[in-house]
Protein backbone atom coordinates (compact mmCIF):
# COMPACT_ATOMS: atom_id res chain seq x y z
CA UNK A 1 0.00 0.00 0.00
CA UNK A 2 3.22 2.60 -0.29
CA UNK A 3 1.88 5.27 -2.38
CA UNK A 4 -2.02 4.68 -1.79
CA UNK A 5 -4.21 5.61 1.77
CA UNK A 6 -7.82 5.90 1.86
CA UNK A 7 -9.60 8.75 0.67
CA UNK A 8 -9.84 11.28 3.30
CA UNK A 9 -7.48 9.36 5.83
CA UNK A 10 -10.93 7.38 6.59
CA UNK A 11 -9.89 3.73 8.73
CA UNK A 12 -11.07 0.99 6.48
CA UNK A 13 -10.23 -2.82 5.83
CA UNK A 14 -11.92 -2.59 1.99
CA UNK A 15 -8.32 -2.95 0.48
CA UNK A 16 -5.56 -5.60 0.76
CA UNK A 17 -2.65 -6.24 -1.23
CA UNK A 18 -2.11 -9.95 -2.70
CA UNK A 19 0.83 -10.81 -4.50
CA UNK A 20 1.82 -7.24 -5.72
CA UNK A 21 -1.55 -6.58 -6.58
CA UNK A 22 -4.17 -4.12 -5.04
CA UNK A 23 -7.62 -5.94 -4.49
CA UNK A 24 -10.64 -4.45 -3.53
CA UNK A 25 -12.32 -7.00 -1.29
CA UNK A 26 -15.76 -6.18 -1.97
CA UNK A 27 -17.34 -6.95 1.43
CA UNK A 28 -20.91 -5.93 1.76
CA UNK A 29 -20.11 -4.06 4.88
CA UNK A 30 -17.79 -1.33 2.73
CA UNK A 31 -20.78 -1.33 -0.21
CA UNK A 32 -21.53 1.93 -1.20
CA UNK A 33 -19.04 3.51 1.86
CA UNK A 34 -17.98 6.75 1.09
CA UNK A 35 -14.33 6.41 2.69
CA UNK A 36 -13.47 3.11 0.79
CA UNK A 37 -11.24 4.35 -1.99
CA UNK A 38 -8.44 3.91 -2.24
CA UNK A 39 -6.06 7.27 -3.12
CA UNK A 40 -2.45 8.07 -3.71
CA UNK A 41 -0.50 9.75 -1.40
CA UNK A 42 0.74 12.28 -3.68
CA UNK A 43 -1.44 14.45 -6.05
CA UNK A 44 -0.87 15.14 -10.02
CA UNK A 45 -1.36 17.66 -11.95
CA UNK A 46 -0.28 16.50 -15.95
CA UNK A 47 0.45 13.27 -16.59
CA UNK A 48 0.43 9.70 -17.72
CA UNK A 49 -0.82 6.57 -15.72
CA UNK A 50 -1.02 3.02 -16.63
CA UNK A 51 -2.40 0.30 -15.05
CA UNK A 52 -3.72 -3.23 -15.73
CA UNK A 53 -7.04 -4.15 -14.04
CA UNK A 54 -9.69 -6.73 -13.85
CA UNK A 55 -13.09 -6.59 -12.53
CA UNK A 56 -15.35 -9.79 -11.07
CA UNK A 57 -18.92 -10.76 -12.37
CA UNK A 58 -21.39 -8.40 -12.32
CA UNK A 59 -18.41 -5.99 -11.02
CA UNK A 60 -18.34 -2.16 -10.75
CA UNK A 61 -15.46 -0.10 -10.15
CA UNK A 62 -13.21 2.83 -11.70
CA UNK A 63 -10.39 5.24 -11.68
CA UNK A 64 -10.90 8.61 -10.97
CA UNK A 65 -8.68 11.37 -11.56
CA UNK A 66 -7.57 14.95 -10.06
CA UNK A 67 -10.06 13.96 -7.19
CA UNK A 68 -9.84 16.48 -4.34
CA UNK A 69 -11.04 16.07 -0.65
CA UNK A 70 -13.58 18.42 -0.38
CA UNK A 71 -16.47 16.58 -1.33
CA UNK A 72 -17.98 13.59 0.63
CA UNK A 73 -16.88 11.57 -1.82
CA UNK A 74 -13.80 11.08 -4.67
CA UNK A 75 -16.34 10.99 -7.51
CA UNK A 76 -17.93 14.06 -6.65
CA UNK A 77 -14.35 16.23 -8.04
CA UNK A 78 -12.67 13.42 -10.16
CA UNK A 79 -13.43 11.90 -13.76
CA UNK A 80 -13.46 8.38 -13.94
CA UNK A 81 -12.44 6.04 -15.93
CA UNK A 82 -15.39 3.46 -16.21
CA UNK A 83 -14.42 -0.21 -15.08
CA UNK A 84 -17.89 -2.69 -15.32
CA UNK A 85 -19.01 -5.97 -16.23
CA UNK A 86 -20.64 -4.22 -19.41
CA UNK A 87 -22.10 -8.23 -20.07
CA UNK A 88 -23.26 -9.22 -16.84
CA UNK A 89 -24.31 -6.01 -14.66
CA UNK A 90 -27.67 -7.02 -13.34
CA UNK A 91 -28.91 -2.95 -14.62
CA UNK A 92 -29.39 -2.30 -18.28
CA UNK A 93 -26.22 0.28 -18.34
CA UNK A 94 -25.96 3.44 -20.79
CA UNK A 95 -23.15 3.93 -23.12
CA UNK A 96 -21.65 6.41 -20.35
CA UNK A 97 -21.69 3.94 -17.85
CA UNK A 98 -19.82 1.46 -20.09
CA UNK A 99 -16.32 0.07 -19.40
CA UNK A 100 -13.41 3.03 -20.73
CA UNK A 101 -16.06 5.85 -20.53
CA UNK A 102 -15.38 8.97 -18.83
CA UNK A 103 -18.28 8.02 -16.62
CA UNK A 104 -21.60 10.08 -17.20
CA UNK A 105 -19.61 12.38 -19.43
CA UNK A 106 -17.96 10.67 -22.78
CA UNK A 107 -19.07 7.12 -24.21
CA UNK A 108 -16.49 4.69 -25.43
CA UNK A 109 -18.15 3.51 -28.17
CA UNK A 110 -15.28 1.56 -29.29
CA UNK A 111 -13.97 0.00 -26.46
CA UNK A 112 -13.24 -3.39 -26.23
CA UNK A 113 -12.65 -4.70 -22.95
CA UNK A 114 -11.48 -8.30 -22.27
CA UNK A 115 -14.24 -10.71 -20.59
CA UNK A 116 -14.74 -10.28 -16.66
CA UNK A 117 -12.14 -12.17 -15.00
CA UNK A 118 -9.05 -10.87 -17.43
CA UNK A 119 -6.58 -8.60 -16.88
CA UNK A 120 -6.85 -5.04 -18.92
CA UNK A 121 -4.58 -2.55 -19.41
CA UNK A 122 -6.00 1.00 -19.25
CA UNK A 123 -3.71 4.48 -19.85
CA UNK A 124 -4.83 7.60 -18.64
CA UNK A 125 -3.44 11.04 -20.43
CA UNK A 126 -4.17 14.37 -18.71
CA UNK A 127 -2.45 17.22 -20.23
CA UNK A 128 -3.14 20.79 -19.51
CA UNK A 129 -7.07 20.16 -19.79
CA UNK A 130 -6.80 17.61 -22.57
CA UNK A 131 -7.83 13.96 -21.34
CA UNK A 132 -7.43 10.70 -23.31
CA UNK A 133 -8.37 7.09 -22.16
CA UNK A 134 -7.01 4.44 -24.00
CA UNK A 135 -8.14 0.44 -23.19
CA UNK A 136 -5.63 -2.54 -24.57
CA UNK A 137 -3.68 -0.13 -26.53
CA UNK A 138 -6.60 1.54 -28.41
CA UNK A 139 -7.37 5.14 -27.35
CA UNK A 140 -11.11 5.19 -27.15
CA UNK A 141 -11.97 8.83 -25.68
CA UNK A 142 -11.04 11.92 -26.04
CA UNK A 143 -11.98 15.18 -24.74
CA UNK A 144 -10.67 18.68 -23.08
CA UNK A 145 -12.22 19.30 -19.85
CA UNK A 146 -14.11 23.26 -20.33
CA UNK A 147 -14.76 22.85 -23.59
CA UNK A 148 -18.05 23.72 -25.33
CA UNK A 149 -19.06 20.06 -25.14
CA UNK A 150 -17.98 19.26 -22.39
CA UNK A 151 -19.77 21.80 -20.64
CA UNK A 152 -22.91 20.92 -22.21
CA UNK A 153 -22.29 16.99 -21.42
CA UNK A 154 -21.61 18.76 -17.50
CA UNK A 155 -24.82 20.86 -17.81
CA UNK A 156 -27.05 18.27 -19.33
CA UNK A 157 -25.97 14.77 -17.12
CA UNK A 158 -25.19 13.88 -14.10
CA UNK A 159 -22.83 16.90 -12.85
CA UNK A 160 -24.71 19.83 -13.17
CA UNK A 161 -25.34 20.06 -9.64
CA UNK A 162 -21.34 18.82 -8.87
CA UNK A 163 -19.84 22.21 -8.61
CA UNK A 164 -16.43 20.73 -8.08
CA UNK A 165 -16.50 17.91 -10.51
CA UNK A 166 -13.45 18.53 -12.41
CA UNK A 167 -12.65 21.93 -11.22
CA UNK A 168 -9.39 21.30 -9.86
CA UNK A 169 -6.35 21.26 -12.23
CA UNK A 170 -4.45 19.29 -9.78
CA UNK A 171 -5.43 16.36 -7.49
CA UNK A 172 -5.09 12.84 -6.64
CA UNK A 173 -6.27 9.52 -8.34
CA UNK A 174 -8.23 7.21 -6.72
CA UNK A 175 -8.97 3.17 -7.42
CA UNK A 176 -12.95 3.10 -6.82
CA UNK A 177 -14.80 0.62 -4.25
CA UNK A 178 -18.14 0.25 -5.40
CA UNK A 179 -18.80 -2.80 -3.22
CA UNK A 180 -17.44 -5.17 -6.00
CA UNK A 181 -13.96 -7.05 -6.16
CA UNK A 182 -11.61 -5.35 -8.02
CA UNK A 183 -7.66 -6.14 -8.80
CA UNK A 184 -5.08 -3.84 -10.01
CA UNK A 185 -1.91 -3.99 -10.60
CA UNK A 186 1.61 -3.17 -12.53
CA UNK A 187 0.34 1.19 -11.35
CA UNK A 188 2.81 3.44 -13.11
CA UNK A 189 2.28 7.49 -12.60
CA UNK A 190 4.09 9.89 -15.05
CA UNK A 191 4.68 13.22 -14.95
CA UNK A 192 4.22 14.87 -18.09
Amino acid sequence: MNGWRYYKNEPSTAWEVKEGVLHSKGTAENYGSVNADLITKDQYQNFELSVDYKISPKGNSGILYLVTEDYPSAYLSGPEFQIIDDVNFPEKLEEWQKSGANYAMNPAPTAKPNPVGQWNHATIIVNNGRVQHWLNGKKIVDYMIGSEDWKKNKMNGKWKDAEGYAAAKKGYIALQDHGSEAWFRNVKIKGL
